[in-house]
């Protein structure tokens, strides 16, 4: 099952601009000279749906799939398996010129702001480069669009004729942002977009991006593994670990009452929430390190780290499952929620204030 079958079906939400059922992605690694290849499964069986206006974030550790499932989402790799709706037309299977419609539906933000701007060129000519491609248009045509869309991020019409060296690490972000939007897209995939900023400069980026979905009514995936960060931007949450979504619902929901160990976890290990009763609450403490994905755990992915596990969890890969008001897949989702809950709600209120 994923996490898309296991939602309530009697839920009722706007039509979904993203779906995205069963996706699976597998690397072929380790080939050569007398040597069978492995098969790496990043990503196995994820299902989420994206609204216009409203904001996901996948959160988890580093390896567990979250920018592998950004490539995927962001038509940059195909999966290997699964569903992929964007705007209701098939992603996965569809023809050439339909992919190229939907790939200009569909924008990047990368993490370093830098490397993903050519430094040889001057900040319009950027942001006038996707119009160039995908559209028929004039040069001072191109150059008005330029210029709005600066204007939208928090620059000067002045930065136009600048090179990328010449701006701040906070700036840069904001070019980014432009010219991901240039082709009027409408879904942003943000990969860590404010992971290499100072936290006085993540805030100003964190308020771009809100004023502009609501002003363009964007939606996004945002890739994340800050808690903190995630309290601010996001609508609806989902966590990853070794490939698989463990648990997934709206945001509030997630921080009040997580029931998973591991998101339990992500939660106690996040400066900005470990408040409180937080600190001498009993609650769930990682231990050990993340397992290779080229040899996962026979049972529940997160059952050699989680104190709770026990015989079934080690043997028993546990499905998703629709427990208070989100999906989860865990077979103690019961009972890890009484060890957590009064430290979250009492976090999740400080963070509020």
């Amino acid at each position: 099952m994923n996490l898309h079958s296991a939602q309530n079906p009697s839920a009722t939400a706007a039509t979904p601009l993203v779906q995205a059922q069963g996706l699976e992605q597998v690397y072929r690694v380790g080939g050569g000279l007398f040597r069978k290849s492995m098969a790496l499964q990043a990503v196995s069986g994820v299902g989420f749906s994206v609204a216009a206006g409203r904001t996901l974030a996948v959160v988890g550790e580093s390896g567990c799939g979250k920018s592998t499932l950004a490539r995927m989402v962001s038509l940059i790799e195909a999966p290997t398996a699964g569903q992929l709706l964007i705007g209701g037309e098939d992603a996965v299977r569809c023809g050439p010129a339909q992919h190229q419609g939907l790939r200009q539906q569909v924008q990047l933000v990368f993490q370093n702001p830098y490397g993903s701007l050519n430094p040889r060129k001057r900040i319009g000519q950027i942001l006038e480069a996707p119009l160039e491609i995908n559209r028929r248009m004039g040069a001072a045509q191109r150059r008005v669009l330029a210029l709005e869309m600066l204007l939208k991020v928090g620059l000067r019409p002045e930065h136009y004729d600048r090179y990328p060296h010449m701006f701040s690490g906070g700036q840069r972000q904001r070019i980014a942002i432009a010219r991901a939007l240039m082709l009027q897209p409408a879904l942003l995939v943000a990969d860590e977009p404010v992971s290499a900023l100072d936290v006085s400069v993540q805030a100003q980026i964190l308020n771009v991006l809100a004023d502009l979905q609501r002003d363009m009514g964007l939606a996004y995936l945002f890739i994340s593994h800050d808690l903190g960060v995630v309290r601010h931007i996001a609508h609806d949450v989902m966590v990853m670990y070794l490939g698989h979504a463990v648990e997934q619902g709206e945001k509030n929901t997630i921080f009040e009452r997580p029931l998973h160990p591991y998101t339990q976890a992500l939660i106690a290990a996040t400066p900005s929430v470990q408040l409180g009763a937080l600190r001498s609450a009993k609650r769930i403490v990682l231990q050990g390190e993340l397992p290779s994905p080229l040899n996962p755990p026979k049972g529940c992915v997160f059952s050699t780290r989680c104190p709770l596990a026990n015989a079934r969890c080690h043997q028993e890969r546990p499905a998703l499952q629709w427990v208070e008001n989100r999906s989860v897949a865990c077979h103690e989702a019961q009972h890890t929620a009484s060890l957590i809950q009064p430290a979250a709600h009492a976090a999740f209120t400080t963070l509020k204030e």
